[in-house]
């Protein structure tokens, strides 16, 4: 009798498990005949083009199934378990390539477990902190970042790691290699009608037996769960709010229409206290209003404008498309540039939970970025590590416990809390510093009060970037190969260059930036040209790797300043000098007819 149970059990779950199996919907896969696509190369954050390009059709199946092939390829050949992870900042056609495309690609070569952000929403950083903390196989990231989105603008489509960090570039060349040879993509030969506002699951069955699922998750509460451990939030909810006689700081922080809404009104407002009236632009748009989701002097100028208008805001954030990148603005309008806010940032690390529990084990910074962190690593005795521009520089330091805070001119900023730069993590970490030096402060510490005597203690660095947007890749050609000219003789070597004004600079050095990674050996090459003067003046010159056509100049000069009767003067007064003989070197005006740049930070 005790036998016949056990059997009529196993008999029943057996049973019961078929008919589950069999309730889920069947799924066919089809083999598509393709062939490549000139130009799938990764660039420096993953595939950009105009958004048309990618609605071509089977440019982004042959995309899809590159990455697959490159990355778990081995593992689905295999039929071992691949999970993965899908979203986007909300752009055009990021519902509709999750939907038509990409799921059903993912599915149809047998990946295991999708987990998609809820409406195909997701922030860069926060999709680096789902993929870590389930240790998930990788992620296929939707965004264009700071770049316009909607029909006419662009579209991108990135890979994040198993370590969450941006696929490093032995990674993006085997997705290339994969693009140029591809014959064949796998798709579902069935609709699939996947409703990506309902938090769930749901399971189908491949026609191969396989059974696999897709759930969507929250694009917030992984993320949210983390900021609480890295940030002491009762302390910043203080600040915000007010306390003891202190009146509350007014913060202001602009999602630029992009995917940062449902952040800011989660962490910002419903758990740290910040009234959702100075929530603005906080609603994700699929053409981010028709604006630049670029945190900037320019495209953020009414942002700048408010707090210049309004005497009574304390600070203002603005975050990016894709919620990794930040600009910090102070009362009345002060501007923190990013290199500065990186430096400060490092030297405060002790006013960060996360960082008083962990420890520091140093820093990094992108070669164009000032050497503003230079001065506060020596001073710390930490190491100072210098890379080329891309965060998946920074991810191998990070792994191998080299860097805890790292950062960008470009407005990124992060730590090895996760694998990407981070928006929100840098305003609470400005946040935290305000809040522990508004603990024992006589009177209000604002930002302001910060930046100036970080000077004072260790010198201000000027710093200027120019971009010159959308030029002719001709015109970038021209301007690079004058510079490789420049470089490849020494020629700035010992020579006297006077300015208008009769300013004088004296030529030390000249190369094309290379690097070569510490922890894997693995080399770098051309990625920038340096310019340096006797009095320690630095020209950077690069064609970015962000755009999705034609070609843009980005142009920076930073010089280091150490008396602080100085330090008040406005960088563009200050490096007057500098910038015209920066833009003679390099010829930008004879060779684009252009005679002002199209951003100025």
């Amino acid at each position: 009798m005790y036998v016949n149970n056990n059997l009529f059990f196993i008999y029943f779950t057996l049973t019961f498990l078929l008919l589950e199996i069999m309730s889920y919907q069947m799924l066919n896969v089809d083999t598509k005949s393709t062939k490549p696509f000139p130009g799938q190369k990764p660039g420096t954050s993953g595939l950009r083009k105009p958004t048309k390009t990618f609605m071509e059709h089977g440019y982004t199946e042959n995309f899809i199934q590159s990455i697959l092939n490159a990355t778990v390829g081995d593992l689905l050949a295999k039929s071992q378990p691949v999970r993965l992870l899908l979203g986007g900042d909300g752009r055009y056609f990021v519902r509709e390539s999750l939907q038509k495309i990409i799921i059903p690609i993912c599915l149809a070569n047998g990946v295991s477990e999708l987990f998609v952000g809820q409406n195909g929403i997701l922030s860069t950083p926060a999709a680096s902190c789902v993929i870590r903390k389930h240790q998930l196989n990788g992620g296929i990231l939707l965004t264009a970042s700071h770049n316009p989105g909607g029909p006419n603008a662009d579209f991108g489509i990135k890979y994040n790691c198993e370590n969450g960090g941006p696929a490093p570039e032995k990674v993006t060349d085997a997705i290339f290699a994969q693009s140029e040879k591809l014959t064949s993509y796998k798709i579902t030969k069935e609709s699939l009608n996947i409703q990506l506002n309902s938090i769930g699951s749901t399971k189908y069955t491949l026609s191969s037996g396989q059974t696999v699922t897709v759930t969507i998750i929250s694009s917030v509460a992984d993320y949210a769960e983390y900021m609480r451990t890295l940030f002491d939030f009762d302390a910043i909810k203080t600040l915000l709010t007010g306390s003891s006689g202190r009146e509350p700081f007014k913060l202001l922080v602009s999602g630029l229409n992009g995917v940062m809404g449902p952040y800011i009104h989660e962490i910002l407002c419903n758990q740290l206290g910040l009234n959702s009236k100075l929530a603005i632009k906080s609603t994700p748009l699929e053409d981010f209003g028709g604006e630049h989701p670029d945190p900037n002097l320019t495209y953020a100028a009414d942002l700048v404008q408010m707090v210049i208008s309004d005497s009574t805001i304390s600070m203002a954030a603005a975050f990016d498309g894709d919620g990794d990148r930040n600009m910090l603005i102070g009362r009345h309008g002060f501007f923190v540039s990013p290199c500065d806010s990186l430096a400060i940032i490092a030297d405060n690390t002790d006013c960060i939970k996360y960082f008083r529990e962990k420890g520091v084990h140093g820093f990094a910074r992108s070669m164009p970025t000032s050497r503003a962190l230079n001065l506060v690593c020596k001073d710390r005795s930490l190491q100072c590590y210098e890379v080329p521009t891309g965060w998946k520089f920074f991810g191998n330091l990070m792994d191998a416990n080299l860097c805890s805070v790292c950062g960008e001119e470009s407005f990124g900023t992060g730590s090895d809390h996760i694998r990407e730069k981070d928006g929100l993590w840098a305003l609470l970490a400005w946040l935290s510093i305000l809040a522990k030096r508004n603990q024992t402060a006589d009177r209000s510490v604002d930002v302001e009060s910060i930046v100036m005597e970080h000077w004072k203690k260790y010198g201000r660095y000027f710093f200027t970037r120019y971009d010159y947007e959308n030029c002719e890749s001709s015109q970038g050609d021209a301007i690079m190969n004058r510079l490789k000219k420049l470089v490849d003789d020494n020629g700035i070597s010992g020579h006297v260059y006077a300015t208008s004004n009769g300013r004088q600079f004296v030529g030390d050095f000249c190369d094309n930036f290379s690097y070569v990674d510490p922890v894997d050996g693995s080399h770098t090459t051309n990625q920038g040209f340096r310019l340096m003067f006797k009095d320690g003046t630095r020209f950077v010159y690069r064609l970015s790797g962000t755009g999705s056509s034609g070609a843009t100049l980005r142009m920076y000069i930073d010089t280091y300043e150490a008396d602080p009767s100085k330090h008040t003067i406005p960088s563009q007064e200050y490096l007057k000098p500098h910038i015209e003989l920066a833009l003679e070197l390099c010829g930008v005006t004879n060779i684009t007819g252009r005679t002002a740049p199209t951003v100025i930070t």
